[in-house]
């Protein structure tokens, strides 16, 4: 299957173009929207998103990423192969964090380009061919890189801030879950959440934090919306052990 990526929202043409392109090229392909409102411009946030939503798919699964503030620059368009899976997008980070949580990993700088190539919509015009022709079976031009060369690659194992807000008002960390204890508390916005582990363990309108399906610390309301509270993406987050 090929997931689609991208902080593109649910509205516009643009998601409708991508799909055009993959229906053209790869009419037999299943096509997923895993993500279309990934934080707009902000690779890093998104590249600890993409490494928690993609742990569920299987091998040979196709990951065309297109978080692309740099679009038309001189940033290079890459193909990482990550334990048998497939990620496609530009070299700004967006893929560094399946990058470094891989075992087995490898990565191309994609040196083909199609005849007509836009300075703003690299998405549909080499990304998106580029995922048919994996798809596909056929062949590109392609040139290797050097993992240490890529963009994102000292960045850290996990983000002590907001990296997502939900259609609930659920503020989505960049911290693995399984790396704190049930007694830790999050402090974030200048206010205090203890844990609990699921939102019915609290009282309506009680803030908590709690692991998400995903594995990752997330802030919420109970029947609430977390965002009231002054929470926003980029917004860093602290860890208070209790000892």
């Amino acid at each position: 299957m090929i997931a689609l990526f991208t902080d593109f929202g649910g509205d516009g043409p643009y998601l409708g173009q991508l799909n055009s392109v993959l229906a053209q090229h790869a009419p037999n392909e299943i096509i997923i929207n895993l993500l279309s409102d990934a934080p707009i411009f902000q690779p890093k946030e998104s590249a600890y998103i993409l490494a928690a939503l993609e742990r569920d798919f299987p091998k040979n699964s196709i990951f065309l990423c297109i978080i692309d503030p740099g679009v038309g620059s001189d940033r290079l368009p890459i193909v990482l192969d990550v334990d048998g899976k497939i990620f496609i997008g530009p070299d700004n980070g967006v893929l560094s964090i399946v990058l470094r949580r891989g075992l087995n990993v490898s990565a191309k700088e994609i040196k083909w380009r199609p005849d007509k190539l836009s300075t703003s919509f690299h998405g549909r015009d080499l990304f998106a061919p580029i995922a048919a022709m994996i798809a596909t079976g056929k062949s590109f031009e392609w040139k290797t890189l050097a993992l240490e060369s890529l963009a994102g690659i000292d960045w850290p194992d996990d983000l002590n801030s907001i990296i997502y807000i939900d259609y609930y008002g659920n503020a989505m960390t960049g911290v693995r879950a399984h790396n704190l204890q049930w007694s830790d508390q999050i402090k974030c916005a200048g206010k205090l959440f203890s844990y609990a582990s699921t939102f019915s363990n609290v009282e309506i309108g009680k803030a908590f934090w709690y692991e998400n399906a995903n594995g990752l610390v997330e802030i919420a309301v109970n029947q609430g919306n977390a965002s009231t509270l002054g929470i926003k993406v980029g917004d860093p987050i602290s860890i208070l052990e209790t000892k």
